[in-house]
Order: structure tokens, then sequence, then C-alpha cells
């Protein structure tokens, strides 16, 4: 697509701004229409393909030039809770899209465990917050959802953005646990990561030294991140409210999908809904692979991983207990989706 109407990006959630550069304060644009969106896995290079020729605007003209909306919501998600299959279902033409894991909140966060100053952090995480909310056509919402490493930016998000509205989906620890054991060493590794950022977020307050983590195993560790972000969750529904806040775990979405992403439409205030039920292809398809894929198909791959790891598993989840316990986090969130 020719990109020589700059004026009109400005408007148009198709160009989506993709990247960050600190060291030349811009935003680096790129052309992703719905079916490209669609087709992703989620929006990055891995999945997009390289842009060669990326339209790079300064921030400051994208701060001066795109109009504030109220259309972006969010869903906020702890991983391996299906998230990609909700935010797929959002592809509502005329009513929303949805954004999966867009790279250039990912910029903001590295900005920040860079050093950024906090005033320019959240400079920076407005101005992205902006340029994403921009509306696919006449659509009624953008619907973005981040990796899980923005998380510990969402409290800040939420409160630049206080027409915004957030739904905190997670898998119930034994669930997260049997995802993490079936999906072998690259998972295992992938917690370990993430834990890493979070202790650099300052998200982990549960009683350890950092010593202790060299010595738990990898589901410990798994354990341990999930409970950072259930914490954080509740903490947040706890701060914006059920008006703005509504909490939903993977197996209450994945029994009825239809009705939960109906639920989710009327929390983030989309009046016209009507193509929102489980007739979407996004709950047949495997939003990673493609593919037929149902909801029996989950539970066997889930069956035939507990009975490879359960028993680790069961210890671990003994040990969790105690650790929320002492730390006060609960394993159900409250305000949940209604449906």
């Amino acid at each position: 697509m020719e990109h020589n109407n700059i004026n009109a990006m400005w408007k148009d959630g198709e160009w989506l701004a993709h990247r960050y550069d600190a060291s030349t304060d811009t935003f680096q644009l790129r052309y992703v229409n719905r079916p490209m969106h669609n087709a992703a896995t989620f929006a990055t290079d891995e999945y997009l393909g390289i842009e060669q020729n990326p339209v790079v605007v300064a921030r400051r003209d994208a701060r001066d030039l795109v109009e504030q909306t109220d259309k972006l919501h969010f869903i906020l998600h702890s991983a391996f809770c299906a998230s990609t299959m909700l935010a797929n279902a959002f592809d509502l033409p005329g009513v929303s899209m949805g954004l999966k894991e867009p790279v250039v909140l990912n910029d903001v966060v590295g900005f920040r465990r860079r050093g950024g100053a906090p005033a320019a952090v959240a400079e920076l995480l407005g101005d992205a917050l902006a340029m994403l909310a921009r509306p696919f056509g006449q659509d009624q919402a953008v619907i973005a959802k981040p990796s899980n490493i923005f998380n510990a930016l969402a409290p800040a998000a939420l409160t630049m953005r206080p027409n915004s509205k957030a739904i905190l989906l997670y898998a119930p620890l034994p669930v997260f646990l049997l995802s993490v054991a079936r999906k072998g060493l690259w998972c295992r590794l992938w917690c370990r990561e993430l834990l890493e950022g979070q202790i650099r977020d300052g998200m982990v307050n549960l009683g350890f030294d950092m010593s202790d983590f060299f010595r738990q195993s990898d589901l410990q560790v798994a354990a341990v991140g999930w409970l950072a972000q259930q914490k954080l969750f509740s903490l947040i529904a706890q701060k914006f409210g059920p008006e703005r806040i509504a909490t939903l775990d993977s197996e209450a979405l994945t029994a009825n999908p239809g009705k939960a992403l109906q639920a989710a439409a009327m929390h983030f205030g989309i009046s016209d809904h009507g193509a929102a039920n489980e007739a979407h292809p996004a709950f047949s398809t495997h939003s990673k692979f493609g593919g037929s894929f149902r909801a029996e198909d989950r539970r066997a791959e889930y069956d035939l991983a507990h009975k490879a790891h359960g028993d680790e598993i069961e210890k671990v989840l003994v040990w969790a207990q105690a650790v929320a316990d002492s730390a006060d986090i609960a394993l159900t969130l409250e305000h949940q989706l209604r449906f």
C-alpha cells in the first residue's frame, strides 16, 4: 500500500505503530490490515515478516497529530490461558479489532528496564497507547492484548486512560503448570526469563532471597512467576474496581467461549456484538498453529501432560499454596466476568 498520505495515517489503525526507536525518538509504522492481523499469531516480525521500508515518524509529531480516543481496552494475561484465542475473537468487522502482542509496548518495557526516567517512561507509554488506540475504519473499539511482560506497566496504562477497561485473564495454577510441563525445555527456560524480568520490574515480593531461585526447580520458578502476576492482578482489580476490571480464568473461557466473548464485549462497552458468539472461527482454530482445534483437543493434551508430569506438579502445587498463603495471594481473582 502506498504511504504518501501521512495525514491519513494518523487516523488509520491499519497503520500499526510497530516499533519505537529510542535513539531517534521515532515510531516505525507498517501497514497491517485486518486479514494480515488474523493470519499472524502475533503482530511481530516473526509472523508478519520484516518490513524493509517502515514509515518513520517523530514521536512529537504523533503526539500532536493523533486524535485522542476512548476506544482502547486491554486483555491482560498471565500466559497459556487462551488469551490469543480471545483476542482473535475480537475481530468483529465494524465493531472491534484485537491486537495481539504489539511490539511497540515491548519497546516501552525495554526503555523502562534500561533505566528510562519514570516521567519519560510515562510520556512514551501515553504516546504509544494513543497510537494503538486508532480504530480500524468505523470500529467502536481496539482490544489490545499485550505480551505479559507489559503487566508491570498495566496500572500506569489504566491510570492514564481512565475510560479504558481491562479483562485480567489467567490460567488456574494447576493448568498453568501443566502447560509449562508439556511444552518442554524451551518453556521452562522462558519461565526463568519471565521471572528475571519480573524481578527487574519490582514485581516479586514473596519473601525469597535471590539465591533461593537457584535452588528451585523449573516448575517452582514457573509458580513463583505465576504468583507474582496473580498478586499484581489482584492489586489492579482492587484499585480500579469492577466497573473497569473483570477477571476471567481460562477454563471458564474455553468451556463457553461464545458467552464469554459476549460478556467481554459488554464489559468493554461494545454495543453491537451480534457476531460475538460461539460460531466465531477463533473458537475452532488453534490460535498458535492454525488448523482445527476444539475444546476436547485441549483437554486431551492436558490429560497426556498430567500422566507424564502429574507427580511433580502436585508437589509444586502444595509448595505454591504455602507461598501464596504466606504472601496473602488469592489463587482466584475477584470481579469475575459473569456469563
